[in-house]
């Protein structure tokens, strides 16, 4: 999904960022993997990121190009030797891992995981973090042990691999979700127009229902109240905008009017 609202880029964003997790990528191999990554964790409105002993070395240009903005996540990054060190600071860690592992450990939904951390932080102002692990292979058990729990996708069993910017993301927008009070659905529409008063349907519903008997569509007549609530459940599924009304008001006079001849138009 592309695409960034320059209008909206020197607004703050309305979501609560103190209680936000914090993001430990474990020996992350490229550069532009840990730039992708800090791009999917800004995108959700987190910004501590912490990297283990990265592969290729710190700063990274790659990174910063990769991260297409994201140059807050990149500037403020640590580094750590180890993912012990890492989360030496933290109440509560969660890892990240598609693989089932041989040890006793609450194994959370990136949903309930996401709970869990604006719940705990919501009570004692306790600091999270959410370790990922190598691109190719993943946390170590030693690294596991190291987690309050286990955070695991439940993904197709037999494909459940994902890449560091999607496993980030993933996790990042369920965080972020927690936090915000959206509706489910909503209607977007210029701000030239707005939603059509129940007045304006009602006058619309009365102009078709006039020229559709006159031209003796609404037979036969003991069918005709039927047919007409059809017609307004139709339009009422539509959420017409004013604008949208006064449109099919003049399709309705149009074609009561019928064609105009060339001579008309002259």
């Amino acid at each position: 999904m592309a695409g960034t609202d320059s209008s909206q880029r020197g607004d703050a964003d309305t979501i609560d960022a103190a209680g936000a997790p914090a993001v430990i990528l474990v020996e992350p191999q490229l550069g532009q993997n840990i730039g992708m990554a800090a791009r999917a964790m800004l995108n959700c409105g987190l910004t501590d990121l912490r990297l283990v002993n990265p592969r290729d070395g710190w700063p990274s240009e790659p990174a910063r190009a990769a991260a297409s903005g994201a140059d807050l996540v990149i500037d403020q990054a640590r580094i750590y030797a180890t993912a012990a060190d890492a989360a030496a600071d933290l109440n509560l860690v969660v890892a990240t891992t598609a693989r089932s592992r041989d040890m006793t450990k609450r194994v959370l939904t990136p949903r309930r995981a996401a709970e869990e951390i604006r719940h705990i932080y919501a009570e004692s102002g306790a600091r999270t973090g959410i370790l990922f692990g190598r691109e190719a292979k993943g946390l170590t058990n030693d690294e596991v042990a190291l987690a309050d729990a286990i955070l695991n996708v439940p993904l197709n069993p037999a494909f459940s691999s994902l890449n560091l910017a999607q496993a980030v993301l993933l996790v990042g927008y369920e965080w972020r979700l927690m936090g915000l009070d959206v509706p489910a659905e909503d209607l977007a529409m210029p701000k030239t127009t707005r939603p059509a008063d129940h007045q304006d349907l009602v006058h619309l519903f009365e102009h078709l229902e006039s020229e559709l008997e006159t031209c003796g569509f609404l037979q036969p007549p003991e069918r005709a109240p039927t047919m007409v609530r059809n017609l307004r459940n139709l339009f009422g599924r539509a959420r017409l905008t004013d604008q949208e009304v006064r449109i099919l008001r003049g399709v309705i006079v149009a074609l009561r009017r019928g064609p105009r001849s060339p001579d008309a138009e002259e």
